[in-house]
């Protein structure tokens, strides 16, 4: 991992929260810490990561403020978002000053390692753009308006996407650049423009809070993961 140079994580956020009945989850309690330090404080500890971006709501500003003083995230800033995930994205790696990679991470994924992001970085180097990813575990169906299925999709070939998600800052800068349409994540921007995207192995611990009963499970993997 010596040889990796130049990469910067921007810790995207700026969501509503909406599916936590009103619960600002970036700030929720993660055994004693705060969701958003979670990722921010791996990215901080870990040596191939030299610069970290921060993208908040503007009601968040203060607090990331804070917590990049009072953590000590001597690699970190803060910025505020946009009305979109893509926008925010774009705002955060707008601030990457010399880095030629951008890892970027939800701020909702507390349980970020290292390795994610060194696996990540070294995936992509073969197409300029890495996400990591897990092998769906239950059977997916396609269904129509009215709930009648119309596939049974296969599922070795399945993967459910994560973050972090990694790319050479000048693929995804040129991607969003030449997007015309709203996206769930990162990568699909890259994918809209024909650009090749590399699955690595993510982790089933690194879930995503969205709902209450995310924080709980989180809370249980804190304590016993």
């Amino acid at each position: 991992m010596d040889s990796i140079r130049g990469v910067g994580a921007v810790i995207v956020a700026a969501g509503s929260s909406e599916r936590m009945g009103g619960v600002d989850k970036i700030s929720c309690l993660l055994k004693g810490k705060p969701l958003l330090a979670w990722s921010v404080d791996v990215c901080q500890e870990c040596p191939v990561v030299q610069q970290i971006v921060i993208v908040l709501q503007e009601h968040n500003m203060r607090l990331g403020e804070s917590l990049v003083q009072e953590r000590g995230w001597t690699k970190a800033s803060v910025c505020l978002g946009g009305p979109k995930r893509q926008d925010s994205a774009k705002e955060g790696m707008k601030r990457l000053r010399d880095c030629r990679w951008a890892v970027m991470h939800d701020g909702a994924r507390p349980f970020l390692t290292p390795e994610l992001i060194w696996n990540g970085v070294e995936a992509a180097r073969e197409t300029g753009a890495a996400v990591a990813a897990v092998p769906v575990k239950d059977t997916i169906k396609l269904a129509d308006d009215g709930g009648l299925v119309t596939a049974t999709l296969e599922r070795r070939r399945l993967w459910a996407i994560q973050t972090p998600q990694v790319f050479a800052l000048d693929v995804i800068a040129q991607a969003y650049q030449e997007l015309t349409t709203e996206v769930s994540d990162d990568a699909a921007a890259v994918e809209l423009g024909e650009g090749a995207v590399k699955l690595y192995m993510g982790s089933y611990r690194n879930i995503k809070v969205t709902t209450s009963e995310d924080l709980m499970l989180a809370e249980v993997l804190a304590q016993y993961g």
